[in-house]
């Protein structure tokens, strides 16, 4: 009976494999400089910031005043109204896009022609300037001169002062994030549905399933990972909303006060923010602003997973 030899080789000394190791971690350097650089330092400092009263000359002549701006976030009037308006906004714009986006996902994904072109034309205006479009849109519900306007005068229906109302501000706001936003999640719903077996379609229509039978019983059970994807980073996006109320509501602002349009309709978490830190110079306070955002976002982000997990699970 033959005996294995056994070789036992030398470990691989630890300087050698730090050398072999340099060429990987230098590969893969830039993402973390530019992480460190312009995540991980900005949060740091805007979390030092927000105990602090700054002006934002002279990183000297800050001053350390501890809880103060926290203590005035929560009492705060305009914040909360800002955290109304984003909530009231997310929920105009989120459901439509949503619904939209499914709709003409299911479009999409029906065999017709020229699909690729159609992927393309709805893909297009998340790829667009937000700040161009936003002109256009303040053009289509400018009050006086307005293209919408134009066309419900054909219906002989009086001009609606879009922009000098309250719900007149969120409903031209939140257009803008439908229009943008649809074909981004549409051609995520497309993916999910492409991945669909066909077979189950088929057994569906062999048991006499119709097509909403087959939408609710086969297509949304199959998708619900990716619609929860999209609900939660449209949650995500929607509680940060700044660019489309800021091009719309805020091109004449000089404070925080006049931000966000008439009666700050359009005035949401992350616009006020930006409006106390950039026009009233308070970057102390500000930075107390933008973390009382993250805890906002954050809580309703969980608060909303739960109950989409939860609605699956009883679905």
């Amino acid at each position: 009976m033959s005996k294995r030899r056994v070789v036992y080789e030398d470990p691989v000394p630890l300087g050698k494999k730090l050398r072999r190791s340099i060429p990987v971690y230098l590969g893969i350097s830039p993402y973390y400089l530019l992480y460190i650089g312009f995540s991980a330092l900005p949060v740091a400092f805007t979390a030092w910031l927000a105990f602090q009263r700054w002006d934002g000359f002279a990183v000297g002549e800050a001053q350390f005043v501890g809880l103060d701006n926290f203590k005035y976030l929560i009492h705060d009037k305009v914040f909360w109204h800002a955290v109304s308006n984003t909530f009231i906004l997310w929920f105009m714009s989120t459901v439509p896009t949503l619904v939209l986006a499914m709709i003409v996902a299911l479009m999409l994904n029906a065999s017709i022609r020229y699909s690729t072109t159609f992927k393309v034309m709805y893909f297009l205006p998340n790829i667009t300037s937000i700040v161009a479009m936003g002109v256009l849109f303040g053009s289509i519900f400018s009050s006086r001169f307005g293209m919408l306007n134009g066309l419900i005068h054909l219906f002989g229906i009086d001009p609606i002062p879009w922009m000098q109302t309250e719900w007149g501000t969120k409903i031209a706001i939140s257009a803008l994030s439908v229009w943008a936003w649809v074909g981004y999640n549409s051609l995520i719903y497309l993916a999910g549905l492409q991945a669909v077996p066909g077979e189950l379609y088929e057994a569906g229509k062999l048991d006499g399933a119709g097509t909403w039978q087959q939408f609710r019983y086969i297509t949304l059970p199959n998708i619900q990972p990716i619609i929860l994807f999209t609900i939660i980073m449209s949650t995500i996006g929607g509680m940060q909303s700044f660019t489309e109320a800021q091009v719309m509501t805020s091109g004449n602002s000089t404070n925080s006060l006049s931000a966000g349009g008439v009666g700050q309709s359009g005035l949401t978490m992350v616009l006020y923010f930006w409006a106390v830190a950039f026009k009233d110079n308070n970057y102390g306070y500000g930075a107390a602003i933008a973390w009382g955002v993250f805890i906002i976002v954050m809580l309703f982000t969980i608060i909303n997973w739960r109950l989409t997990k939860r609605g699956d699970q009883n679905s």
